[in-house]
């Protein structure tokens, strides 16, 4: 079977005009103090805006809107983690169309609850499967069985033109020429359709993707010309993490990106910290992707006009420690030991005196006292002022003869631990 390598701009404008009073048409806001930073004109599409807060509500209500009378009746499947699922409930209580949604178990309650306003009477939430591949086999086979319509995140003409719609609006609303637009790649569907609208109308404008370095589908496919299976990835974006994009979305984004960066997860913490203190702007690890990447290009941007694309702000407010603490390991601002210390008293006040900087600081300690030995272990987690401090901490450290694992430098100890 021949896999679609394009979709018409024609049925992009016309999911527009779909989409007219269902989506917003979320503003295009030029940010200060990323510009000042870049030395460039950065503006920001706020998807994060949308009633479901993401843009999916676009590719979601532009296939479930078109179903014919008789399968709209039958009502739809879908299986999603998160964003998707919420276009899904959203796109179902405005048709009034039945849906059955997916979700697997370790999905936070805050989520779970979301789909269930947006969809109101019309939706029901399954829970099961511990992961989303497990969630979306179930729902495979529910709606292979029962002649439901099942409505993929990604991977359907129809999505890719709805997801399309954001680069009308960008279009629309900038004043003058899009020298970059960053836009953010989990299984490729805003990708493909912005990048198909954008290229046909601003040839000249630099379509630049953005990739978790945890979880690089996109980037893997296009090396190998494929889509691959990634056999592990990080679900830290969870709103971008995916083991395998869209076989159409693949063949579209060959033809339109002009690049592909990925980043670092740890980074893209850091700029979900910055907007929140210094916009108060609330994004999800997704949403910052296209922002992040600006420092990959911070030489090509300088004196441009550049749009990144805000994909979402579903950020659950439980997950902020764990964010700065990705951040500062990241900045090279905090480390994790395990340190041998002497069992007796006034050990840890020597470590205090002998080792620690008047700028360290002691965020974690946990000491388990071993019977009949002179040293116990101690995980402890110190955050410096500035990243140069770290070598001359560690080298006081051997001065005065302790001996320590660096628990960031491995992953499965940093992982148990940590």
């Amino acid at each position: 079977m021949s896999v679609t390598t394009s979709v018409q701009v024609e049925n992009i404008i016309k999911a527009s005009y779909r989409l007219n009073g269902v989506a917003a048409e979320t503003p295009i806001q030029h940010n200060r103090n990323l510009s000042e930073k870049y030395g460039a004109n950065i503006f920001l599409k706020r998807e994060d805006l949308q009633v479901v807060r993401s843009y999916k509500i676009r590719g979601a209500y532009n296939l479930i809107s078109q179903l014919p009378p008789e399968q709209a009746k039958k009502g739809i499947v879908c299986a999603s983690a998160g964003n998707h699922a919420q276009g899904v409930a959203y796109s179902c209580q405005l048709l009034g169309i039945n849906g059955k949604i997916y979700m697997p178990t370790t999905t936070p309650k805050q989520k779970i609850k979301r789909v269930e306003l947006l969809g109101k009477q019309y939706v029901e939430v399954v829970l099961c499967g511990d992961t989303f591949d497990a969630a979306n086999a179930e729902a495979f086979d529910y709606s292979s069985k029962n002649g439901k319509t099942l409505v993929p995140p990604f991977e359907h003409p129809l999505i890719v033109e709805g997801q399309g719609t954001v680069g009308v609006e960008i279009l629309k609303q900038f004043k003058g020429h899009i020298d970059y637009l960053f836009v953010p790649i989990g299984g490729g569907g805003l990708s493909a359709g912005v990048g198909s609208y954008v290229k046909r109308l601003s040839p000249d404008t630099q379509i630049i993707g953005v990739e978790p370095a945890g979880a690089p589908a996109m980037k893997r496919a296009l090396e190998e010309d494929k889509v691959v299976i990634l056999d592990t990835i990080d679900t830290f974006v969870d709103g971008a993490a995916v083991r395998r994009v869209g076989e159409i979305n693949l063949a579209i984004c060959k033809k339109i990106l002009d690049d592909l960066v990925l980043v670092p997860e740890g980074k893209i913490c850091t700029y979900i910290l910055s907007l929140y203190n210094d916009d108060a702007i609330v994004v999800e690890p997704a949403g910052a992707l296209s922002i992040a990447a600006l420092d990959f290009y911070r030489a090509q941007i300088k004196g441009k006009n550049v749009v990144c694309i805000v994909s979402g702000g579903n950020n659950d407010i439980e997950r902020m420690p764990e964010i700065k603490d990705r951040s500062l390991i990241y900045e090279g601002l905090k480390h994790y030991f395990i340190i041998k210390f002497p069992q007796r008293a006034g050990a840890l006040r020597d470590f205090l005196d002998n080792v620690l900087g008047n700028d360290d600081e002691i965020t974690d300690f946990e000491y388990t006292k071993k019977h009949n030995r002179n040293t116990g272990p101690a995980m402890v987690g110190i955050e410096l002022k500035n990243k140069e401090d770290y070598t001359p901490l560690v080298e006081r450290m051997e001065q005065h003869g302790y001996e320590y694992i660096v628990v960031n430098d491995n992953y499965n100890l940093f992982s148990f631990l940590v």
